[in-house]
């Protein structure tokens, strides 16, 4: 098991410094892993890892406990907040983690002679007790796990686009095997012109 200056080291390789939310992540990702009694990451994809908002404090998740979007093992459900979901995929157990409300206003407890906030919270994050910094809730997936993981050896292609479809995301609708882009609305849309060829693009400078 990595102590924590090393977590924290390998979560703020890639950032060149170190914030409160990669520690909030570092810690609520150890937790999360204690909570199911595992000292260290699990092997063969024992834990799935949904994070609810992305940047540095997923980063602090990925540290401490080796689930990635590659591995599948991590997946992002971005709502805005340093909350983490944690499921043992063999028993469908789920605990989400959360920061407590007031974790700002205790931590300053902890670090009394440090007048700046962001540094208190730098400082106090990586000392307070697991139970005056987070809340934990068990909780029931809306989606299985046997839908979230899925068979990523499973393709097929979209009637209405041609675009091939992995890991079991197609909808079926009126008979057609369709993408979710073209079955609902997607995160983005064309431009109303032809898909471009890649000797017609011109860089937007030159434009």
């Amino acid at each position: 098991m990595k102590d924590l200056k090393t977590l924290l080291e390998i979560s703020s390789r890639d950032h060149d410094h170190l914030c409160p939310r990669q520690i909030l992540g570092v810690r609520m990702g150890l937790l999360g892993m204690k909570m199911f009694g595992f000292d260290s990451p699990p092997p063969q994809k024992r834990l799935l890892v949904i994070v609810e908002s992305d940047g540095c404090f997923a980063d602090g998740i990925i540290a401490a406990t080796d689930c990635t979007v590659g591995h599948r093992t991590l997946r992002v459900e971005d709502y805005g907040k340093t909350a983490a979901t944690f499921v043992d995929t063999q028993t469908d157990h789920a605990v989400r983690v959360a920061p407590a409300l007031d974790i700002r206003s205790k931590a300053y407890a902890y670090a009394p002679d440090e007048p700046r906030h962001y540094f208190a919270q730098m400082r106090a994050y990586q000392i307070m007790p697991d139970e005056e910094m987070f809340t934990l809730a068990e909780v029931t997936l809306n989606t299985s796990i046997e839908a979230i993981l899925s068979h990523p050896g499973v393709r097929v292609d979209c009637d209405v686009c041609g675009e091939e479809i992995i890991n079991e995301r197609e909808v079926i609708r009126g008979g057609l095997t369709l993408c979710r882009a073209c079955a609902e609305d997607g995160y983005c849309h064309t431009a109303g012109r032809d898909i471009l060829l890649l000797d017609q693009i011109q860089p937007e400078a030159a434009r």
